[in-house]
């Protein structure tokens, strides 16, 4: 399952970091293997850059007991649940804790709003504050190159997360690059279009998929489930419940379906990917003795 899933997942990332390249670099060196990327250390921003085109997920569930500013911008009182939003709504959180900024919680993944990030630049690791505008900028052109791929293929880009930080070029010179993943089903909700503008209904592609299983699955728990303040109750939960195989299976038919849509190719699973691997760091890279 591990294997199928992440071997799909890493097919659409490369993907798409690959028609980014025009954007800005990204901190992939090398693609030896399937299941193993040889990338550059990067110094993370400590945002974690969200993204969103429709109201879903956690900002509807806030917005719907009365919230109308997400991250210092005013929304309207007519949205309903699942609607485009008027426009990118950029709704960055905080990557990891951060200490000593006034009016943020220090705990991980809270929402910040752009004058906040301005303030105290430093304290989320820009190096100067035009830099924001540079995340802001690549953030909208990745999300709008992503969202036409899908659409391409009949999917709808809901939402992302983006991450960035900054390496070094060949002069010496800090720039600011995309890191981690971009577009993948575990960052991304992605729905099927045809059934969401013909019929108004809402068919995930991505891990929202299995989170819903995972609320028919714990009828009872569905807040633990969705509440991120309820951290240790939802850890206890995975803890004491095993997940029936067929759940994986699913979501793993999800992923492949989704990366063959994608990059017009099967995924083709090996029979020992971990001697393979073991194999390459070692005659390539020599990561291996």
């Amino acid at each position: 399952f591990l294997c199928c899933k992440y071997q799909s997942k890493n097919c659409a990332w490369l993907f798409f970091y690959e028609q980014q390249n025009g954007l800005a670099d990204s901190h992939i060196l090398d693609v030896p293997h399937p299941l193993v990327w040889i990338v550059q250390k990067a110094e993370p921003v400590l945002i974690e850059a969200i993204i969103r085109a429709y109201i879903t997920g956690s900002m509807w569930r806030s917005y719907a007991k009365g919230e109308r500013v997400f991250c210092g911008i005013q929304l309207g009182n007519d949205l309903k649940k699942g609607t485009k939003l008027p426009e990118l709504l950029l709704t960055p959180s905080t990557k990891g804790v951060i200490k000593g900024v006034p009016g943020v919680p220090e705990v991980d993944d809270v929402n910040v709003s752009r004058e906040t990030i301005i303030e105290n630049y430093k304290s989320f690791n820009f190096k100067s504050p035009e830099d924001i505008s540079i995340y802001e900028k690549l953030l909208k052109e990745g999300f709008s190159l992503i969202s036409s791929s899908l659409s391409q293929i009949g999917k709808i880009f809901v939402d992302t997360k983006f991450e960035f930080g900054y390496v070094k070029d060949n002069e010496g010179n800090e720039k600011l690059i995309y890191m981690d993943e971009v577009g993948t089903p575990d960052s991304s909700r992605i729905w099927e279009k045809k059934e969401y503008l013909e019929e108004g209904k809402v068919m995930e592609r991505s891990k929202e998929y299995f989170r819903q299983m995972l609320l028919e699955h714990f009828k009872d728990e569905g807040d633990v489930l969705v509440n991120k303040d309820r951290m240790d109750e939802r850890n206890v939960l995975a803890q004491e419940n095993e997940l029936p195989v067929d759940i994986f299976m699913k979501l793993s038919q999800v992923y492949q379906n989704l990366a063959y849509e994608i990059t017009g190719e099967k995924i083709t699973l090996s029979d020992n990917p971990r001697k393979e691997i073991i194999e390459i760091l070692k005659s390539q890279y020599d990561l291996i003795v």
